[in-house]
Parts: C-alpha cells; sequence; structure tokens
C-alpha cells in the first residue's frame, strides 16, 4: 500500500520569520523537514524553493500568483499567518486542490488596542505636539486638544474588530455608533447607523474595519471625506485599497479632518530597504506606521499557534475547517480505516461514480463527507484498510480528478 508520505519527507517553507510558535507546533507533531526565513522571495527565488514543498507559510508580503502556483507541483496548503490573504490567488489554488488557511482572529485585540491609542493620541493632538519639540519647538497649549470620554466612535465594520473595539472605547466613555452591510447584534451601548454616510456625518471620529472586497475599494474618497464633522478624525487599520489617499490628503490640506492615522496602505514597501513613498508623509497631524495593526508579540505568538494547528489538522487528517477558499470537511477518526483525500472538479454524478465504482469491486466504505466550493468538490473517506490499495487506483481513474492522497 502506497501511503501517504512519512512525516520527515513532508517538506515546509516557511517565509518572513513567522513566529517560532509554528515551529514548536510543527516539531510536536512529528514535522521537522522545516525551510524557515525570515524574509520574503521576488518572484523567480519562490518558483525555486516552493518548487518541493508541500506546505509553505506566508505573512503579507509573499505574492502566491497563479503562475508561483502552478509551477508548485507538490503544494499541499497555503497558510497566512495574518489575518488577509489577498497576497494568494484564492480562486487558482482551489482549482489546484490547494486550501488556505488563515489566522482571522488571533491579533483582532492587537487592532483594537493600536486604533483605541491613535485616537487618543490624535484627540490630544499628540503626533503634531511631538513632531514640534522633536525640532526643537515648545509647543505648550490645550488648542484642539481633546479627551476622548464623550465623543462619538464611528465604526465602518462591525466584525472580530470592530466589536472589540466597540467595548474597548465605551470603556473610557465614548458613545459608540457603527455601519455594516448586515445587522449585527451590538455590544454594549453601541448601536448601528442605517448607512455609512449618517455615521460620517454623526461621528467625532471615523475608523474602518472592512475586508478587501470590491464593495469596500475606495470607499473612502472625496465625497465621504466631505460628509465628516468639520474638525474629526479619520483611522484606517483596515486594508490600503479602501482610501483614496490623494482624497484624504486634501481633507487634511483643507483642515476638515483635523488629524488621521493609517496602518495600510494602497501600495507599500516590498522590504525595509525600499522608500515608502506617500502624500500623507508632509503632515505632522498624521499618524503613520507601517502596517503594524496586528505586529504585537502576543497576536504573532497565537498567529503561529493558530495557522501551524491548522496545517497540521490538513496533514494528518484531511481536516479543511475554516479554509478561506476550499470545501469545509471534518470527519472523526476511525480504527482499522485508511483515509483518502479525493478533490475534484464540482460536476453532477462524481460521488455516484466513485459509489458505484466501488460497490462494484468490492471496497467497503467506512465513513465519507463530501462538500464543494465554487468548481471543486472535497471528498474525505475512508476505507476499509484492506481495500485500500483499490480504493486508491480507484479515485485516480475519475476523469474529474484534481488531486488524490491516502493519509494513512
Amino acid at each position: 500500500m502506497a501511503l501517504s508520505l512519512p512525516k520527515d519527507k513532508i517538506r515546509f517553507l516557511l517565509l518572513e520569520g513567522v513566529h517560532d510558535n509554528a515551529l514548536k507546533v510543527l516539531n510536536a507533531a512529528g514535522y521537522n523537514n522545516i525551510e524557515y526565513l525570515t524574509h520574503a522571495l521576488d518572484q523567480d527565488e519562490l518558483i525555486e524553493k516552493i518548487k518541493d514543498a508541500h506546505f509553505v507559510g506566508i505573512r503579507s508580503r509573499t505574492q502566491l500568483t497563479r503562475e508561483v502556483l502552478e509551477q508548485a507541483e507538490k503544494l499541499v496548503a497555503v497558510g497566512c499567518f495574518c489575518i488577509g490573504t489577498n497576497q494568494v490567488d484564492l480562486d487558482a489554488a482551489r482549482e489546484l486542490g490547494i486550501p488556505v488557511f488563515n489566522a482571522p482572529y488571533s491579533n483582532t485585540r492587537s487592532v483594537a488596542e493600536l486604533v483605541l491609542a491613535e485616537a487618543i493620541m490624535l484627540y490630544r493632538g499628540i503626533p503634531e505636539k511631538s513632531a514640534v519639540v522633536h525640532r526643537g519647538g515648545w509647543g505648550k497649549s490645550a488648542k484642539n486638544s481633546h479627551e476622548v470620554r464623550g465623543k462619538t466612535m464611528g465604526i465602518v465594520g462591525y466584525g472580530s474588530i470592530g466589536s472589540q473595539l466597540s467595548v474597548l472605547a465605551e470603556s473610557l466613555g465614548m458613545k459608540v455608533i457603527y455601519h455594516d452591510v448586515v445587522t449585527k447584534l451590538p455590544l454594549g451601548n453601541a448601536t448601528q447607523v442605517g448607512s455609512l454616510e449618517e455615521l460620517l456625518q454623526t461621528a467625532d471620529v471615523v475608523t474602518l474595519h472592512v475586508p478587501d472586497l470590491p464593495s469596500t475599494r475606495y470607499m473612502m474618497k472625496a465625497e465621504q471625506f466631505a460628509q465628516m464633522k468639520e474638525g474629526s478624525y479619520f483611522i484606517n487599520a483596515a486594508r490600503g485599497t479602501c482610501v483614496e489617499i490623494d482624497d484624504l490628503a486634501a481633507a487634511l490640506e483643507s483642515g476638515k479632518l483635523l488629524g488621521a492615522a493609517v496602518d495600510v496602505f494602497p501600495k507599500e514597501p516590498k522590504s525595509a530597504d525600499q522608500e515608502f513613498e506617500s502624500p500623507l508623509r508632509k503632515f505632522d497631524n498624521v499618524i503613520l506606521t507601517p502596517h503594524i495593526g496586528g505586529s504585537t508579540q502576543e497576536a504573532q505568538a497565537n498567529i503561529g499557534l493558530e495557522v501551524a494547528e491548522k496545517f497540521v489538522k490538513y496533514s494528518d487528517a484531511g481536516d479543511t475547517v475554516t479554509a478561506v477558499n476550499f470545501p469545509e470537511v471534518s470527519i472523526p477518526v476511525k480504527e482499522g480505516s485508511h483515509r483518502l483525500l479525493h478533490i475534484h472538479r464540482n460536476v453532477p454524478g462524481v460521488l455516484s461514480q466513485i459509489n458505484s465504482s466501488f460497490a462494484k469491486a468490492g471496497i467497503n466504505i467506512l465513513a465519507q463527507s463530501l462538500m464543494t466550493e465554487g468548481n471543486v468538490g472535497y471528498l474525505v473517506m475512508d476505507v476499509d484498510n484492506r481495500n485500500s490499495q483499490e480504493a486508491l487506483e480507484t479515485l485516480k481513474d475519475i476523469d474529474e480528478t484534481i488531486r488524490v492522497r491516502v493519509l494513512y
């Protein structure tokens, strides 16, 4: 019987200095064939490295395009050790039978804390005052310096980060309103408003917490900044593509906004050696941070655990629960069985064809679960260990097969 590769033959490629908790989880599960790099790779290097990798772990800089993925013949799964997955061509990965995992909740507290701290700093005018002192000045004044207590925070996107920020802001005495495309149960005394325009017209400080979708791209332009209150503040720690930066700069230049804090940008340097360019650099009243909303030791430690554990569950049992681009399947391990994973094109009749072929061959199925997403179906099947080799060959002969694996 040709079983799955021994664990010491399964190769992991971890890039961009993911937290060493990932190494600990993989090692504890018996995976030691790991190449660990602290930096991202350019496309040519990446293609060369990924050819022999079964699992690849990345953060936000590495770009896994269709071209790269198509040359990764052995690739089994991708792990994004972060929240976002827009650096991966998710459709291409799914079509090639590659699930993509991420860590959607592990750094929510870190982002929420940063945004709250930035709101306080902006209301006190700290960025500008700090810049003046650094240049030898002494602008000791209470002008435009306020407490956040009693102010209204407008949260755009009431998901895991937005809702946690809501609770923290209320604990400081802020009033919280939020806008989301779906009705969300408020935490504490927060209030959902009916439109983005209403939120912008009401909030003293507006903060974005939305995903990168066609509907959110450049959702904040000149029109939206014009709707904001005179002398209000704007924070973006969501996605760089959500904001038209030139329009934000114009709103700051005119004095419409008294300040802003931006952590994500439409175009970001690929390395620390590349200069960051933005029209926002000239403003002393703007906090600029290099995409570090979730970059705390606590968040990175949690992310390392979460994504590595998903790697282990998929490698050991074929578990794809929480995969962002793939059918979600999870079934308990059965004693005395062999588990096969069948990834196939999602067309009618595949399961019927498999079961008919197994019945004709006298192959005993002990457990079976099939889910589909888009153009791909994912079948996890346990068969009697006396029939496993024949089952494997039968699955390979199915015309719609993308890939088939035997785990044990």
